[in-house]
């Protein structure tokens, strides 16, 4: 493909990636399949003038499916500044995309989170870890997939996670750590479009394994969406003004539902497989809306 203006197409509604996966997939089917214009583009094809005053992004609503979180959070923010309404805004794509500032965020508007410590050097880290307590999980502050993310056990397997980082790109200086949580050998993902939970699943970790990434292994059932399930994703949704987004929950054996993630450009292949729920559809009708607006 070469070089995009989407300015100049008369559409509407866009979807944007970079890399075609079934989630995208299903957006573009669903809307042929229903009758709906829906312009495709790749974003690695995207050219921004970024001191253009047309406006002539001004109608746009443009959903972002980028998979590279830095690729993603500077078209949003390019798009956004051109006039376009992202799903979802720079706002949500910046606060999401990093665990630790949205660990914060979630914490002081009165969200059950794990807890959590971060530090800046090696030294910090252990000091910070011996008060935390083992076993804990480290994670980078950017990054998707259970990638870099590890069970710590004691101080030293602390001592050679810290010591290999040193030699990583300097984002992996950054320690952040969470307590090791008490919970089912599964956790929740529930996908919220709007103001309204939608579908969610328990997601299983897969045998010898404690992560449950469906990539790792585990298998995914559908789950119940209680009141407490409800409120609290609802609730962490609108903290970070998403429109679309992915919760995911752990049901700790002390404190109840704590949130742990919520995701910007969240995958649902395993939630539309298990439960059913027509997600690509609801995704197409939450556009729509707001182009009414």
């Amino acid at each position: 493909m070469g070089t995009v203006n989407i300015g100049k197409d008369t559409s509407s509604l866009y979807i944007l990636f970079d890399n075609i996966r079934w989630e995208e997939k299903s957006i573009i089917e669903k809307a042929k399949e229903i009758g709906r214009e829906l312009k495709a583009i790749d974003c690695k094809d995207l050219v921004l003038f970024l001191n253009d005053s047309s406006n002539e992004f001004e109608d746009k609503i443009i959903l972002q499916r980028s998979v590279s979180y830095f690729r993603s959070l500077h078209s949003t923010g390019g798009l956004e500044g051109l006039g376009a309404r992202m799903i979802n805004s720079l706002y949500t794509a910046f606060m999401c995309g990093n665990k630790l500032i949205s660990h914060i965020e979630l914490h002081k508007n009165g969200i059950l989170t794990p807890k959590a410590i971060c530090a800046f050097t090696p030294e910090s880290s252990l000091r910070g870890l011996d008060k935390l307590g083992y076993p804990a999980v480290i994670k980078p502050t950017v990054g998707s997939w259970g990638r870099l993310i590890g069970l710590i056990n004691d101080k030293e397997g602390a001592k050679t996670v810290l010591e290999d980082r040193e030699h990583m790109f300097p984002i992996y200086h950054i320690s952040y750590f969470e307590e090791f949580v008490k919970r089912p050998p599964r956790d929740i993902r529930a996908i919220v479009i709007g103001e309204e939970v939608v579908a969610a699943i328990y997601r299983y970790s897969g045998d010898n394994e404690w992560k449950t990434n469906m990539a790792l292994g585990g298998h995914a059932l559908p789950c119940p969406i209680t009141k407490d399930i409800e409120d609290i994703c609802i609730r962490s949704a609108k903290i970070f003004k998403g429109d679309i987004v992915g919760v995911d929950l752990m049901e700790s054996e002390k404190y109840g539902l704590v949130v742990h993630e919520v995701n910007n450009t969240t995958e649902f292949k395993n939630t539309v497989k298990v439960t059913g729920v027509d997600i690509p559809k609801l995704i197409i009708n939450h556009m729509e809306n707001l182009l009414k607006k």
